[in-house]
């Protein structure tokens, strides 16, 4: 098979480098924020499911040099395109990529992961016009949300944080889920600007703890009033953690 035209580009001001697709779905800033939220862990096991070509768990991986990641996705051109990146980065001994979808993949591998984390495709079969070349296993569900969020938490240690981020729409089917299996669930909006809506939510819970109160943050903002980048949104792009 013919490996479709990549790029190689450079995040985290030069210090990641990412191969990714010349046409279809490209990391922008709801990867580099996943990998922000994630916790500070100093050791153990990480896994994204549907890595794409690495926006997140690559970026992650820099943040936390200390944890081996696995990323999941089935998409064989793009799972390769992962691995070409984990390479050029020195990441090749505790990055591995496996080609798989990820409800699939994770059967075996129940109560392994000291953390999971995942970017879940947005939209729903049918709710929106095709996407360009490349973008449909980025953007439309092949597994519902709702089998997402059961993947990742058969995946993660008891106790373990899920760390995931999605639409604002979409807030209500994942706390649904999550309330059934996981406890300390946090939401944090992220808008563009002061006063508008969110259009994207960071949810972190932690897997098998009682049900308890959900903490709801104030909102994450990416742009002044003005248009241009928040501090906040600028500590993401240059590879800080979010602190929530």
């Amino acid at each position: 098979m013919t490996q479709s035209p990549s790029t190689r580009d450079t995040v985290y001001q030069g210090r990641v480098i990412l191969v990714q697709p010349e046409a279809g779905f490209r990391a922008g800033f709801d990867s580099l924020a996943l990998a922000a939220a994630l916790p500070g862990l100093e050791a153990g096991e990480a896994l994204e499911l549907g890595c794409g070509s690495g926006g997140a768990l690559l970026t992650g991986a820099f943040r936390l040099p200390g944890v081996q990641f696995t990323g999941v996705e089935q998409v064989a051109g793009i799972a390769a395109l992962a691995r070409e990146g984990a390479g050029l980065n020195g990441y090749g001994l505790r990055v591995t990529i496996e080609k798989s979808e990820a409800s699939a993949w994770v059967q075996g591998q129940e109560n392994r992961f000291d953390l999971v984390f995942a970017n879940p495709p947005y939209f729903e079969p049918g709710k929106i016009s095709a996407p360009g070349e490349g973008k449909a296993a980025a953007y439309i569900e092949s597994l519902p949300l709702e089998g997402w969020v059961k993947a990742m938490l058969h995946a993660a240690k008891p106790r373990a944080p899920v760390v995931l981020i999605h639409r604002a729409a979409e807030l209500a089917r994942l706390l649904a889920q999550l309330d059934r299996q996981a406890g300390e669930i946090t939401v944090l909006p992220i808008a563009s600007k002061p006063g508008e809506p969110a259009r994207r939510v960071l949810v972190r819970a932690r897997k098998g703890l009682k049900r308890g109160p959900l903490t709801l943050l104030a909102p994450l903002i990416t742009h002044d009033e003005d248009g241009t980048r928040s501090p906040a949104a600028q500590a993401i792009v240059e590879g800080r953690r979010i602190d929530w």
